[in-house]
């Protein structure tokens, strides 16, 4: 599946509950851990939209379980969205060029 080696767009929104209550003091540690991936990212006002391999989103969303959890997150309700192009590479510029 050569597709898989080309990058796809992910947006992801996390709803990091504790208390009762979305935290966004929760939700920073998930745009944090997206940040310390090294993959390439915009955040936007509902979730933040990342460039990475197929492949690689899974591991991607185990950090940011990972860095919501140990922040104190007890329960976490995650959207994701996927864009691919079979046949090339998908960038975030694709989208937003036009705005910028």
């Amino acid at each position: 599946m050569s597709w898989r080696k080309n990058n796809i767009n992910v947006a992801i929104q996390v709803l990091p509950e504790a208390d009762g209550k979305v935290k966004y003091e929760l939700v920073d540690k998930a745009i944090e851990a997206i940040q310390n991936s090294g993959y390439r990212y915009q955040v936007c006002p509902f979730e933040t939209v990342v460039e990475c391999k197929y492949d690689e989103l899974p591991g991607l969303l185990d950090r940011i379980h990972a860095a919501c959890g140990e922040a104190g997150t007890q329960r976490m309700l995650t959207n994701i969205k996927l864009q691919v192009n079979f046949e090339k590479n998908v960038a975030i510029e694709d989208k937003m060029e036009k705005y910028s």
